[in-house]
């Protein structure tokens, strides 16, 4: 009984609230009415009143209560769209920043690369941002070459934030930069090597190709720069010639860039070579000796012997007389005469 008197209890308060609503919005009405009547008497040739009576009738009266719903329903949606929006200010440590600049410059020094930036606006959009997606951008096109002192202010910077907050604040608020411009050079290639091989063998050459590789970077750089290395290649266990390909290049300098990358690197290997000393004699004066030196590989001399070489006077063109040396037939073409002359 007392939860079925209590709500007829309330009931009966809205119904006689609605009804009191209504009593004042009549009442409001016949004083307007009666305010326009009095106006239209004073003024009865004006034309537009009939008119501007039907339409204060209408908006006061005609559906009236749900008018009234609607507009208690708009106030409270606007309450609570502006009541979430808090605005707050907060603070962002270690913020990553970038430097752009033209295509032919280059910063040669180390700038910061972490800023710490303030931020304000809506709370909420400022909560749904994720500190690691963002990173400070700041333009240095049109800044010319030297050492530079550059300010960083939200005007000069670009950092993507949500559309309701904005950049207040950047620290540090300068940075320390060097802009050289950039130029390009051939420089020639070392090829860097690792191990040894075998003992008894030796590299008698090697041949880089292309021999010298174009090189971008600062200026400054480019211009001290006498020479660019490949990468090690192994030497180890190798006996014979063998060409190590597509090698890559190795600059110091990571401002620096070769614009082609790799080169081939042919090596010529063998039997260690060494020099060996013959006293021959003259075929046509046996009275006679010549001092031959030879140079090759050692295994060539190991059976060789003085009487396997042969030595002649000839005429050279003045007419003088000249040592001649024939070698044998197995090491013609693989060793090298250093010296020949009469004793």
């Amino acid at each position: 009984m007392s939860s079925r008197f209590s709500g007829r209890f309330v009931r009966t308060d809205f119904v006689s609230g609605v009804e009191k609503s209504k009593t004042h919005a009549e009442a409001l009405t016949q004083n307007l009415m009666s305010m326009l009547s009095e106006t239209e008497n004073s003024h009865e040739k004006r034309a537009g009143w009939p008119f501007l009576k039907n339409l204060l009738r209408k908006v006061f009266l005609e559906d009236w209560l749900m008018k009234l719903v609607a507009l208690v329903i708009t106030i409270a949606l606007w309450v609570g769209v502006t009541g979430l929006s808090t605005p707050t200010t907060t603070r962002m440590s270690g913020v990553p920043l970038t430097l752009r600049f033209s295509n032919d410059t280059e910063v040669t020094n180390s700038p910061i690369q972490d800023v710490d930036i303030v931020i304000s606006g809506d709370k909420r959009k400022i909560d749904q941002i994720n500190k690691n997606d963002l990173i400070v951008s700041l333009d240095l096109t049109d800044v010319s070459t030297g050492d530079r002192v550059i300010q960083l202010t939200p005007e000069n910077v670009t950092v993507a934030l949500p559309t309701g907050v904005k950049l207040d604040e950047i620290q540090p608020n300068k940075i320390a930069v060097r802009l050289e411009s950039v130029e390009e050079k051939d420089i020639p290639v070392k090829a860097e090597t690792e191990g040894a091989v075998p003992v008894d063998f030796e590299i008698y050459s090697e041949t880089v190709t292309p021999q010298k590789v174009r090189v971008r970077g600062p200026a400054g750089f480019i211009r001290s720069l006498m020479s660019v290395s490949t990468e090690s290649i192994d030497l180890s266990d190798h006996r014979e010639d063998f060409t190590a390909r597509q090698v890559p290049i190795s600059i110091s300098n990571p401002k620096a860039t070769p614009l082609e990358t790799v080169v081939d690197v042919t090596f010529r290997i063998g039997e260690k070579h060494i020099e060996r000393l013959y006293l021959v004699p003259v075929n046509n004066d046996p009275a006679k000796k010549a001092t031959v030196v030879l140079f090759g590989g050692k295994s060539l001399f190991d059976n060789l012997r003085a009487d396997d070489l042969q030595v002649e006077i000839v005429k050279n063109a003045s007419g003088e007389d000249t040592p001649q040396l024939t070698l044998p037939p197995g090491i013609e073409g693989k060793v090298e005469i250093r010296q020949l002359k009469m004793n």
